[in-house]
């Protein structure tokens, strides 16, 4: 089935009355979260493979009765429904887990009418993918946040202590990926780690790497939020962090502070905060600023709107903004 839309309250109910017996995954999600529009894509190749499932996506904060009614409090969230009840629920970009509960289910639900299954995806090719999902898999027992077996627990550590970006699988989730994976590549136990498909091993493995310094070269490593955000801070001289962008403001105090600095006569550059969840929180505590717009030269924090005014007002803006004072 195609992937929908829903837009309305009374839409979406239209839409699971209308599936019926069919397997309905809902993506509610958020226009200036970049990690829903990445899930949208792994979506649309789902609904590919997936004939006889359907996709429906939900802008949260447009539909709040229905977000409030299956308490969605974060994006982007997967919510999966059959005959019109919630048998499940994804929280989080984690494309292997809503490829792995999307298969599962459509399977479990018996969809397409008596007699009629879903056609079986070769379990190699399922293991290719998965494999793939992301740059780094690990296929562990549990999840980062609470591995089941000393192992995971051990690997996760490792990672987080290198800041290496990984994706995860869990195999008790799934007992055909966890008998076919030991198969499929020739390794008896778990976890094990892949890197851009490639099998790198288990724990003994990822141990060695760390020892003799090789383990960030192998694995791609991780860019903290303080390191995205000084750099962002730092990609021009005069940064300033607002609602929407120099060429359309997104909200009055952003209005009023792009016709102050254009006055002043000094380049700037402009970041929509609106477009990045993690940046625009994460800003707040680390400048401990807690609003937007946030005005920055060489680095530092000046202020908001009324700094800048009170800056504008005093004549010592334009040396402010050129780093003379």
């Amino acid at each position: 089935m195609a992937t929908l839309e829903a837009t309305s309250s009374q839409q979406f109910e239209d839409l699971l009355s209308k599936a019926g017996k069919f397997l309905t995954v809902v993506h509610f999600q958020a226009a200036w979260a970049p990690q829903c529009s990445q899930m949208n894509d792994v979506m649309g190749e789902l609904a590919k493979e997936n004939k006889h499932t359907m996709f429906i996506k939900l802008e949260a904060e447009a539909v709040p009765e229905v977000s409030e009614k299956y308490e969605i409090t974060s994006v982007p969230t997967f919510l999966f429904f059959k005959g019109g009840q919630k048998i499940d629920r994804l929280d989080g970009a984690h494309a292997p887990e809503l490829t792995s509960k999307v298969q599962r289910l459509s399977v479990s639900s018996g969809l397409g009418g008596p007699g009629a299954e879903p056609p079986k995806e070769d379990l190699n090719e399922r293991l290719k993918r998965l494999i793939n999902a992301a740059p780094c898999m690990l296929f562990m027992k549990g999840s980062p946040q609470e591995p089941r077996c000393g192992f995971s627990r051990q690997i996760v550590a490792l990672f987080k202590d290198h800041a290496i970006q990984f994706s995860s699988f869990d195999i008790l989730s799934d007992e055909e990926v966890r008998g076919g994976l030991k198969t499929f590549s020739n390794w008896p136990t778990y976890p094990q780690v892949y890197v851009n498909g490639e099998l790198v091993g288990g724990l003994d493995i990822v141990k060695e790497l760390a020892e003799s310094g090789e383990l960030e070269k192998t694995c791609p490593k991780a860019v903290t939020l303080e390191h995205r955000l000084k750099s962002t801070i730092n990609r021009s001289p005069v940064m300033l962090f607002m609602k929407g962008n120099k060429e359309q403001a997104k909200c009055g105090f952003s209005l009023q502070i792009l016709e102050i600095m254009n006055s002043s006569g000094v380049e700037y550059s402009t970041f929509d905060i609106l477009e990045d969840e993690e940046v625009r929180q994460g800003l707040k505590t680390y400048s401990n600023w807690p609003t937007y717009p946030q005005l920055y030269v060489n680095g530092e924090l000046i202020g908001g709107l009324d700094i800048v005014k009170e800056l504008k007002d005093s004549g010592d803006l334009s040396s402010v903004l050129r780093g003379e004072c």
